[in-house]
């Protein structure tokens, strides 16, 4: 995988480089002889004009044409070019390869016209304007072969593509180097990573990294880490769930167990009170596997709801109307308050029933004779949100946050005198969230807890 995308970023960079440089040369082979070509025109038009004002000046100052071959011949050489002088007769007077002096010359080229300056010795005002050479005037013809330009065209096209294959081929150099450097700085801390998921994978839910980069693969070693936490403790709860499972099915088995041998040996009569043990053994075995098949059927999102309006009121007095004898057996107050015209909710009524009454009998279970339990409702925009508070022992910060989980308790001895089976708050929160709201707790040691959760009001008053 490393090698791959170590590959992957090396091609990358020279399909870049590559493109780059064929689009760059593309465009250079376009446009350069275009471009040459303009520059060559007005060039051969600067000098074009040169040498025709100096072979006019030669004639105005001389007066004849006598010796106009040397300086059509030293202008030759300084352009480069063939230049022919032929007077009004079409007779060649000057030749710059002197192959056609005297002879007559024939060519479909249109030459240059040469005429002789006129001095207009007039004052300025009475001038006339600028105009058109006289033809009486003109005493010669010249004749410039133009330079090719296809030819200076073609190299300097080459030489920059040739600079820009050279500069391909050290871009292709420099990308092997970021690359190395990238595989060194980037991909080291994501060969890591899929060593320690490796690892992971195989049960190691220990393992961690070690990345202190502050960029995006820093966050992707956070949120590994994270990842990592939260699987560690998801098996260590799976794996206590199994035990805790096998443990709270354990004693009713054993028990039932117990008896039907002890029947099957005489040493127990089938009596009544015998006959209740074994019933009350077998109601705790059903409460329990209908407890995990409700939270196997949340997890596999099949919580099935059947929500009517229900009065909220007469919910939390049914609810606390059932703990009301376990209440009077511990000496505890109990009390309710829900503010007049509470706006009625569409809930499932015995699923929310079924809530309530867990944080009872949690508040019921830790709170000792003489102390205090109250149940309020108050609305906070569109939501409802019920507390349980209670006067109990309170609960030690570090158990807070593990309250909903699975078979937790805050007394780790498992004792089944001590209370139920673990799964009430878990129930309670998966059936609350299925409802839309939520379920937190706030407790202090030694000063009691609140339960607090929420349900959305679809019906406002």
């Amino acid at each position: 995988m490393i090698r791959s995308l170590n590959f992957r970023l090396l091609l990358a960079f020279i399909l870049v480089i590559l493109v780059t440089v064929g689009t760059a040369s593309f465009f250079v082979a376009s446009n350069s002889w275009d471009e040459i070509k303009r520059f060559e025109e007005r060039n051969n038009q600067v000098r074009n004009a040169r040498v025709e004002y100096l072979i006019t000046h030669f004639y105005y100052v001389n007066e004849s044409w006598d010796g106009i071959q040397s300086l059509v011949e030293q202008l030759a050489t300084m352009d480069d070019k063939h230049i022919i002088v032929t007077d009004l007769n079409d007779v060649v007077i000057a030749d710059s390869e002197n192959k056609l002096v005297g002879k007559t010359y024939s060519t479909s080229e249109q030459g240059i016209p040469l005429f002789l300056p006129v001095i207009d010795m007039s004052p300025p005002s009475q001038a006339p304007p600028p105009g058109p050479p006289d033809s009486q005037n003109r005493v010669a013809t010249l004749y410039i072969d133009p330079q090719d330009s296809s030819v200076l065209a073609i190299y300097l096209s080459s030489a920059i593509n040739r600079f820009l294959i050279w500069g391909a081929l050290l871009a292709i150099g420099i990308a092997l180097v970021v690359t190395w450097f990238i595989s060194r700085t980037i991909l080291s801390p994501i060969r890591i990573l899929t060593n320690t998921a490796k690892k992971l994978g195989k049960g190691d839910f220990s393992q961690r990294v070690h990345i202190k980069s502050r960029d995006e693969v820093g966050a992707l070693a956070e949120t590994f880490n994270s990842m990592a936490s939260n699987l560690e403790r998801n098996e260590k709860l799976r794996r206590n769930m199994v035990a805790d499972v096998a443990h709270e099915l354990r004693t009713p088995l054993s028990n039932v167990s117990g008896y039907l041998e002890a029947i099957r040996d005489g040493v127990v009569k089938p009596d009544t009170t015998t006959i209740i043990s074994l019933s009350e053994e077998v109601d705790l075995l059903s409460r329990l596997v209908e407890d995990l098949q409700e939270l196997a059927l949340s997890d596999a999102g099949e919580l099935k709801l059947i929500q009517q309006p229900a009065d909220l009121s007469q919910l939390i007095e049914q609810s606390v109307l059932a703990v009301q004898t376990k209440v009077m057996e511990k000496n505890i107050e109990i009390s309710f308050t829900v503010p007049e015209n509470f706006p009625i909710l569409n809930i499932d009524y015995h699923r929310i029933s079924q809530v309530l009454r867990n944080l009872l009998a949690n508040a019921i279970r830790h709170t000792p004779s003489g102390g205090k339990i109250t149940v309020s409702v108050t609305r906070e925009d569109n939501l409802a949100k019920i507390a349980v508070t209670d006067t109990g022992e309170g609960i030690p910060a570090e158990d807070l946050s593990n309250m909903f989980e699975r078979f937790y308790r805050v007394d780790k001895s498992r004792a089944r005198s001590g209370g139920g089976s673990g799964l009430g708050l878990t129930i309670a929160k998966r059936m609350v969230e299925a409802h839309g709201g939520t379920i937190r707790v706030q407790s202090e040691l030694g000063k009691g807890s609140c339960f607090t959760f929420t349900l959305p009001i679809e019906f406002p008053a």
